[in-house]
């Protein structure tokens, strides 16, 4: 048995914010987070009547929770498609949300200006396209390319299903660079989705190392500062 973390996880609170911001008294904590996993599930899961995904390309959901009202956080690389004409399909989003969750809902659109980075957006170009039923091997190969020209130091990709459309299933995977999961420092971004083909489902994982965290971007408590000092700073005489 492989034992793995994912990445997001093993740095968040320690590297990485945390993507529900809220506190909650012990009765309704579980409330509020059964709502946060709904609101996340209907903004990724919500298809027009052409069956494709109404808001494409949404590489996180981060939610804020005031006594008020519900900031929503959507970071997009097509913050355009999500916005519509005259802002109509930001306050069809909105209302729908707030019947959802009986609250007042504020939603803020960022966009995402490298989306080549971005793990999630990678996995859903490459289900997209394997959905298409482009070779799989060509189209890790070039998402590969494309991150690594963008100024990725490492990227692995894993396949997994009936890769092919071949009777058993299997795992392919391809790494280029250096993926170091176990350092905290490492910038590692992690993103997963799923193919739907003829044949069944295909797993997609996606690794992408964007460098190194700065210490401006340490979220977690300052270790040099909460290290109990050695000596005294003051020496007392008797």
């Amino acid at each position: 048995m492989g034992q793995k973390v994912n990445p997001i996880g093993f740095r968040t609170g320690v590297m990485v914010g945390w993507k529900s911001r809220w506190f909650a008294p012990k009765q309704e904590f579980s409330d509020l987070l059964v709502e946060d996993q709904r609101i996340r599930q209907f903004i990724k899961k919500r298809k027009d009547r052409f069956g494709k995904p109404m808001y494409p390309t949404i590489a996180k959901v981060e939610i804020e929770r005031t006594r008020d009202e519900v900031k929503v956080a959507l970071f997009s690389a097509r913050p355009g498609v999500l916005i519509g004409r005259k802002g109509e399909r930001v306050e069809e989003l909105q209302s729908e949300l707030q019947k959802l969750t009986g609250r007042r809902i504020n939603i803020k659109i960022e966009e995402i200006s490298r989306p080549e980075l971005v793990a999630q957006l990678v996995a859903e170009d490459i289900a997209e396209q394997l959905a298409k039923r482009s070779s799989f091997r060509r189209t890790m190969k070039r998402s590969m390319e494309q991150t690594m020209d963008a100024g990725a130091k490492g990227i692995k990709i894993q396949l997994a299903g009936r890769l092919g459309g071949s009777e058993m299933a299997r795992r392919e995977k391809q790494i280029a660079g250096s993926i170091p999961l176990s350092t905290l420092r490492a910038k590692i971004d992690y993103g997963f989705t799923e193919a739907k083909i003829a044949q069944g489902h295909i797993g997609v994982q996606v690794w992408i190392n964007q460098g190194m965290y700065s210490e401006d971007e340490i979220d977690g408590v300052d270790a040099q500062e909460g290290k109990a000092p050695k000596k005294p700073k003051r020496s007392y005489k008797r």
